[in-house]
């Protein structure tokens, strides 16, 4: 049936990237099922021709598209950020293509096909990124996490490594050789030495790690998970933890504010950047920013 005046959205775009076969063939299965089941509902399939277009594509609609991501974390990172772009009035899901789905694993409701049917929204937070001020600072969304220290070397090390569940605890304590410590001074002046930061608006990344047991998506706050910096046994110790037991109930906050000492590695939501010496960082959390379908 044709989406009428009324609906969340008017018609679908299917987002991927072709150069990955599951993404392409999800992304047709997918077309095929929405249009036996929404036949009146246009519908098409955006791939992507470099990194960074799917911001770009999700930029570029204006009204009240839904947009679907066929992806991992940073895929759908694009696709966010684009919507943001475009004004926010896009509704956005993505369906799990990646290496990491940890969104879609920590907020999906139902499965997508019947989600983006039964086209009932929901609202969710974004945690927002500034980086630097004046003319050098720039901002990115993250519909997940940022983190900063042991975090994006576990994003490479598991990204390199033999997929499963021991084989990447192995990738990421190979990766834990490559760990410097990261200095930053808070917002009230004092001074940290920390292995790790996580900023959370989810409760499980790295695919199997449960870092909270209290966080919610759409409340105004996201988790603080630090790790004072110590011996490599005590990050081996948190990381078996995550994919245990979990890390149990953390600090929530609203925004987070510190400047870096040094140059320090950073991941948002799967993406690894860095960030340089001396440079104020800001993580706010964005009420209920996010239309999303579960």
């Amino acid at each position: 049936m044709a989406r009428g005046e009324g609906a969340p959205f008017d018609r679908i775009l299917l987002i991927y990237n072709p150069s990955g076969r599951a993404p392409a063939l999800l992304a047709e299965e997918l077309r095929t099922e929405l249009g036996a089941r929404l036949p009146g509902t246009p519908l098409s399939l955006r791939p992507t021709a470099f990194p960074g277009h799917g911001r770009a594509l999700a930029a570029a609609e204006g009204g009240r598209p839904l947009l679907v991501s066929i992806s991992g974390d940073g895929g759908y990172n694009d696709v966010v950020n684009g919507a943001m772009d475009a004004g926010g009035q896009a509704v956005c899901a993505v369906m799990g293509a990646g290496n990491a789905n940890d969104h879609r694993r920590s907020t999906r409701t139902l499965p997508i096909i019947d989600a983006i049917v039964r086209g009932d929204v929901r609202r969710i937070d974004l945690l927002r990124l500034t980086v630097g001020e004046g003319p050098d600072q720039w901002s990115r969304y993250a519909h997940s996490y940022v983190g900063f220290g042991l975090t994006p070397l576990m994003a490479i090390g598991i990204e390199a490594g033999v997929k499963g569940r021991f084989t990447e605890l192995l990738s990421v304590a190979r990766a834990l050789r490559g760990l410097t410590p990261l200095e930053i001074t808070r917002a009230d002046g004092a001074r940290a030495v920390l292995d790790s930061l996580i900023l959370a608006n989810i409760t499980r990344i790295a695919k199997y790690g449960r870092i909270s047991e209290a966080g919610f998506p759409d409340d105004g706050m996201f988790e603080v998970v630090i790790l004072p910096h110590g011996a490599k046994w005590r990050i081996g110790l948190m990381a078996l933890r995550a994919v245990t037991v979990g890390l149990g109930v953390q600090t929530s906050v609203p925004s987070y504010r510190f400047t870096s000492t040094d140059p320090i590695p950073l991941q948002i939501d799967g993406e690894v950047m860095t960030v340089g010496a001396g440079t104020p960082v800001l993580v706010e959390s964005r009420r209920q920013t996010l239309a999303t379908l579960g």
